[in-house]
């Protein structure tokens, strides 16, 4: 193991080796790193349910030499994220309010032009296939990535029937959301760092039950793509005391839009539909809806796929 890896990375690159007792000690370590730095290896097996020897084992594995240095090195990492705010303002403390709007946008812009460059189309189109296919389509992101899944989930929905966005505070819970997946269905995982273990039990469940996982996430080395069927990469970097998701959601509308270009009618009604019942039971004003019949995108679609219909006519006569 690399000394000058970190505990989370240490974590990331190990998991796909670890036992079902060492699993559950990372997930907590992860998810609950700022009340693990002031316990004891006796009371991490307690809360976790494992063995005290099984903690001091874990520490080991991942490359530290007892559980004294693993928790100098949780203690370094609850000083590094609690010190974001005081690295956020030797940054940015001098700036004026247009430099740090300009520093952020650039930014940003760097992530997109690399997730461009990172981006495996092959996948891309893979993922595509899967979610059409799909007899349903279950959707999964947490903590900052939760509004990411909410925004796929709803477009989804217009493209699609049988979409579930796993919603929950529990792992259990979870479960009880995809008891029913199977082969026939697909899961879609989003998580960046610090990488969701809520998120991951998931997908791990869903691969084992022969479900085709697609993962939205930022690297190669994300524990999210040890159970995916294709990753999809997005540049994600903590610039502030929040997550950069610009290139996770432009990725995802990607999606949307090839979604939809593979199902211009479906979606066209879907629109039609909605719009109908909006008028019927006054959701917006008249002057509000303005969404189906200027659609671009759909349009250009839909005229592709009557002119290919055209030809394939002539073709016959």
């Amino acid at each position: 193991m690399d000394k000058g890896k970190d505990l989370l990375t240490r974590i990331n690159d190990g998991f796909g080796g670890f036992s079902k007792g060492q699993k559950l000690i990372a997930a907590f370590v992860i998810d609950h790193y700022d009340m693990a730095v002031f316990m004891t290896a006796s009371k991490i097996a307690e809360t976790v349910g494992v063995s005290e020897s099984t903690v001091v084992r874990f520490a080991k594995e991942i490359g530290y030499d007892g559980f004294p240095e693993f928790t100098k090195a949780l203690e370094s990492l609850y000083k590094s994220k609690n010190d974001m705010v005081g690295k956020m303002r030797k940054k940015y403390g001098s700036s004026s309010q247009s430099e740090v709007l300009n520093s952020i946008l650039r930014a940003d812009m760097q992530k997109l032009e690399d997730t461009i460059v990172n981006m495996d189309v092959k996948a891309f189109e893979m993922s595509v296939d899967i979610i059409l296919k799909a007899r349903k389509v279950y959707v999964v992101g947490l903590r900052s990535c939760q509004p990411l899944a909410e925004f796929l989930n709803f477009y989804l929905n217009m493209i699609r029937a049988d979409v579930i966005m796993l919603n929950t505070t529990s792992a259990s819970e979870m479960f009880e959301q995809m008891i029913r997946i199977d082969s026939r269905d697909c899961i879609i995982g989003i998580s960046f760092p610090r990488y969701s273990m809520r998120t991951l039990k998931a997908m791990e469940f869903a691969h084992d039950r022969n479900a085709r996982v697609i993962t939205i996430t930022d690297s190669v080395h994300s524990p999210m793509n040890l159970y995916s069927t294709c990753n999809l990469l997005a540049r994600s970097d903590m610039v502030s005391i929040v997550d950069s998701l610009v290139a996770p959601l432009s990725v995802i509308n990607a999606l949307v839009v090839a979604l939809c270009l593979k199902r211009p009618k479906e979606v066209k009604a879907n629109l039609e539909n909605l719009e109908e019942a909006w008028e019927n039971y006054q959701v917006y004003l008249n002057d509000e809806i303005n969404f189906v019949d200027d659609e671009p995108i759909l349009d250009y679609s839909l005229r592709k796929e009557e002119s290919d219909d055209d030809d394939d006519d002539d073709e016959w006569q």
